[in-house]
């Protein structure tokens, strides 16, 4: 049965990558949660897309440049001014308290593919085990070498290459490195490309799916997991082919 990821929370209607957008995504019967984690300059492994804050909050800068008490006087919900209050941006401890006891997947991008963090790894291992979360994560990243260190550091973990083109024999480039998943952008998954996959059991988590044509279309083709903004559209459609 495929699985409905809510692709930064529920960000086609709610504050991308807040704690308010987790909340909705729960609320709306999300299997998983796709975020993306980096560090702030006193080392402290925040929730936000993008390297700069521009885009999604009231302030400037790199994330990698501000402290944790510069970035949480920043507004996370910015693009949504005067609808939902003030949106701080969320800790990944925050997150974990609140996803802990939730049957819910995380699936955790590492977002190194413009800059390393050194640590970064090491930390997000360090909290994962702390909330005991081993059996609920997936790490995923643009950045195969940041998986393949940190797979080093927790072999144990599941483990998810993202790509945003059209990879030929992903699945045996996948498997000669010892991943377990695949997180392509959805439009790559032809017909010839999931059987590829397939025949090297790989788990297919794919991104930005935001249509219910496009969630039949995936579910039809038995991929493990879409990743979308609206979750509860997601929710309903899997439901419907289920019944």
């Amino acid at each position: 049965m495929t699985k409905n990821f809510a692709h930064r929370g529920y960000s086609g209607k709610y504050p991308e990558n807040t704690m308010l957008a987790f909340r909705k995504a729960v609320e709306a019967g999300a299997d998983g949660i796709e975020l993306d984690v980096q560090l702030t300059r006193d080392g402290e492994p925040v929730i936000l897309h993008d390297e700069q804050v521009d885009r999604t909050t009231d302030g400037t800068g790199w994330v990698k440049e501000l402290t944790l008490a510069e970035l949480r006087k920043l507004d996370a919900s910015y693009l949504y001014t005067g609808q939902y209050g003030f949106n701080p941006v969320p800790t990944l401890r925050e997150y974990c308290e609140f996803i802990r006891d939730l049957p819910v997947i995380t699936n955790i991008e590492m977002k190194t593919g413009v800059f390393e963090y050194p640590g970064m790894d090491e930390k997000v291992w360090d909290m994962i085990q702390e909330y005991h979360l081993e059996e609920k994560v997936i790490i995923s990243s643009f950045n195969h070498y940041t998986i393949l260190r940190m797979r080093e550091l927790a072999p144990a973990l599941k483990y998810g290459f993202l790509s945003e083109t059209w990879i030929i024999d992903a699945g045996r480039y996948c498997h000669e490195h010892g991943v377990a998943c695949y997180h392509p952008m959805f439009r790559s998954l032809t017909q010839e490309a999931v059987a590829e996959l397939k025949q090297y059991g790989l788990e297919i988590n794919t991104y930005t799916v935001n249509t219910e044509e496009d969630v039949r279309d995936l579910a039809a083709k038995g991929i493990d997991a879409v990743i979308g903004n609206f979750p509860e559209m997601t929710r309903d459609v899997l439901a419907s082919l289920q019944s």
